[in-house]
């Protein structure tokens, strides 16, 4: 009895976690960036039109939270181990708390100017002397939110958990799937997306490059602490079970996982 009114307990506070991260999330989305010096002179660099996003957040929320929730659902009813789901769901809103309070905040102490910036700052196109912008407020301010690029670490820490999720799941790298390329070709699928989403930012001229490889890079880095906050290692013979199942298979997940792993 007392031990599952800890499980419960613990449960509960996992939950807050990602309460308050998500909470702090939107709180720092209204906090006003640093705001970078731009010379007369360079202003040019940051002329870039002023385009709708190709994926706009109103399709990016869903894919990165329904789509992998999807996954977890259905290997949940294929397998149906609860504690996995369970595990799956909270690596993943893990990844996607951390990730969003983790790039604001690099955002808003970084505070580099978008590259359509120059007509964010004067939508009219005509510059004065005293560079003081003439746009709307929080176009203004969400313009010099260029570093890191928000879509493309979100998409990569939700679709990277997505794939080491299924690479665990396919046995990729454990004796049973290695060499299987069709395996490995479908847990890859997810990051492809995440690529693609990550490529469209520089396509319609909302981040630099560098703004997209460093935030892909976050975002899977967030992906995969998070993942082994739940799972073990990709090499595990078991790698197919989270944690709290092979505890309860074997009463000390830590021995069974130090005696199965196999590296590549």
């Amino acid at each position: 009895m007392l031990r599952y009114i800890k499980k419960t307990l613990h449960t509960w506070l996992e939950i807050l976690v990602r309460i308050g991260l998500i909470f702090s999330f939107i709180k720092l989305e209204s906090v006003e960036p640093f705001k970078r010096k731009i010379l007369p002179d360079e202003i040019w660099i940051y002329r870039y039109p002023i385009k709708p996003s190709y994926v706009p957040v109103t399709i990016l929320w869903p894919l990165v939270t329904v789509l992998p929730t999807f996954v977890f659902i259905l290997f949940n009813i294929c397998t149906k181990q609860s504690k996995d789901l369970k595990a799956a769901v909270l690596g993943h809103t893990l990844s996607f708390g951390l990730n969003g309070v983790l790039v604001d905040i690099i955002k808003i102490t970084v505070g580099r100017p978008r590259p359509d910036f120059f007509y964010r700052c004067f939508p009219d196109g005509i510059m004065n002397s005293e560079m003081i912008c003439t746009g709307e407020y929080w176009t203004v301010q969400d313009g010099r939110k260029s570093f890191p690029s928000g879509h493309s670490s979100f998409s990569f820490a939700t679709m990277g958990f997505l794939s080491f999720y299924l690479m665990g799941k396919l046995k990729i790298f454990s004796e049973e799937g290695r060499g299987k390329s069709y395996r490995l070709i479908f847990c890859f699928l997810p990051m492809i997306l995440a690529m693609l989403i990550a490529i469209s930012r520089t396509m319609d001229y909302h981040h630099w490059k560098e703004d997209v490889g460093i935030g892909s890079l976050i975002g899977l880095l967030i992906a995969y602490m998070c993942y082994r906050q739940y799972y073990p290692p990709l090499t595990c013979k078991k790698s197919n079970l989270s944690y709290e199942i092979l505890q309860q298979m074997s009463g000390s997940n830590e021995d069974l996982i130090e005696k199965e792993i196999k590296w590549i």
